[in-house]
């Protein structure tokens, strides 16, 4: 059994806008950062005539200095790139201090590129990447913004009207996808009146999190996992609790063979397992599914005693090497003392963070 709820990424919300009754709206992008800035590039904003609907540019002075420009420009239609600076002074009223900058670009016609949108979320549902490849070009009179979808389905047929420096790039992060990559191309000279920039944004579907078990940590962390920007699967043995009404924020809800919602899923190396069932007979038979994958993260919730037993039945069972088990997380979590079920969730979130972020890579 698979129930699906909603979509919680960025692009599935646009086009959700853009279909429906906030047709007339502005969309703002990050474009690039220097020095301290509240946002990274590629962070969006979607604003309608009372304000804002989805996203964030960095909040404070500066979504509000753009907030501003989106009410004048969703009624002249005319998209702009803007630059503004987050240098000022600590007693200066006028403006942020973070000590940086940041270029925007704001398309006041997004609703012109909603099927180039449509594609993307339609390929993020598919958890398949691709590039966003938009060209932006200002003059006196005049301004142009084109947006293309790019994916190793279409590029062969889409790169022929690219110039070959700019086929080089995309084709190296098609070949690459990293989540979070973006960058901004200025064709134009400094100085000159004529601004002609591209933008390359490699984007890719979120980490997905697969829970195992519903209970009350499995749905607390299904929240916090939502919220965090995963894609969010539960399994659970009872039927009465993998239902889509139980989990409204799980993105897909399974109960059945463990074996066909893997199969349904295809973990990779984009992938968190979480095994917070009601038993160990039950943890083991989860584990014993995934622990062979080359995903990212895998871990256990359980008690000392229960934690041996069940690495000493996966190891004289030969169903792990002792390098595999030592890549579960057991006890789960990172220590901060959590008592409650959510504080146990949230400890759990927390490791999950760390190792999407690659803290431990680092270290």
């Amino acid at each position: 059994m698979n129930q699906k709820n909603h979509s919680n990424n960025f692009y599935n919300k646009l086009v959700v806008n853009l279909s429906g009754k906030n047709k007339s709206c502005v969309l703002a992008t990050v474009t690039a950062v220097i020095g301290s800035t509240p946002q990274i590039p590629g962070s969006s904003a979607l604003f309608g005539k009372k304000g804002l609907l989805e996203g964030t540019v960095g909040g404070g002075d500066t979504e509000l200095n753009v907030t501003k420009i989106a009410a004048k420009l969703v009624h002249s239609k005319k998209s702009g790139y803007f630059q503004f600076s987050l240098n000022h002074e600590i007693g200066d009223k006028q403006g942020p201090i973070c000590g940086g900058g940041m270029n925007i670009l704001i398309d006041a016609n997004p609703e012109i590129h909603l099927p180039v949108f449509e594609a993307v979320a339609t390929s993020l549902t598919d958890r398949e990447p691709g590039i966003l490849l938009t060209f932006f070009t200002q003059t006196e009179t005049a301004t142009t913004l084109t947006r293309n979808w790019l994916t190793g389905e279409n590029w062969p047929e889409k790169s022929r009207a690219l110039p070959e420096h700019l086929k080089e790039i995309v084709a190296a992060k098609l070949a690459n996808p990293v989540a979070g990559d973006f960058k901004e191309i200025r064709f134009s000279e400094p100085g000159e009146k004529e601004k002609r920039l591209a933008f390359v944004e490699t984007v890719v579907p979120p980490p997905l999190l697969i829970v195992a078990g519903a209970g009350h940590v499995g749905k607390a962390l299904t929240h916090l996992g939502n919220w965090l920007g995963f894609e969010v699967a539960v399994w659970d043995d009872r039927p009465e609790f993998a239902t889509a009404k139980n989990l409204p924020e799980a993105h897909h809800v399974f109960s059945g063979e463990i074996a066909q919602m893997k199969k349904m899923l295809t973990p990779g190396k984009d992938t968190f397992v979480v095994i917070v069932t009601r038993g160990h007979a039950k943890d083991a038979e989860f584990l014993k599914e995934f622990i062979n994958e080359d995903v990212a993260y895998i871990g256990m919730m359980g008690s000392k005693r229960k934690v041996a037993q069940v690495r000493r039945l996966f190891l004289e069972n030969g169903w792990a090497t002792e390098e595999q088990w030592n890549r579960v997380h057991t006890p789960i979590g990172i220590e901060i003392g959590s008592k409650t079920v959510n504080e146990i969730a949230v400890s759990i979130a927390a490791q999950l963070i760390e190792v999407r972020n690659g803290k431990e890579k680092r270290d």
